[in-house]
């Protein structure tokens, strides 16, 4: 009994079918997070600068 438990152990450490697409899904997901966190927080910033820059434009307008 113990050599068939060792052999199918065995077979299935040997196993390695579908172990990359895994890998690559994991690593999409954290990089999916990590994007998603700096939106979040870049966001606010972006906005903040981009309003600014267009106030400064429309104050830089000259007057008809």
């Amino acid at each position: 009994m113990f050599t068939y438990v060792r052999a199918f152990l065995r077979l299935i450490s040997r196993d390695e079918k579908g172990v990359t697409a895994i890998e690559y899904g994991l690593i999409a997901a954290i990089i999916s997070l990590a994007l998603v966190a700096g939106a979040q927080v870049a966001g606010p910033a972006l906005n903040n600068m981009f309003t600014g820059i267009g106030n400064s434009l429309t104050a830089a307008q000259p007057a008809n």
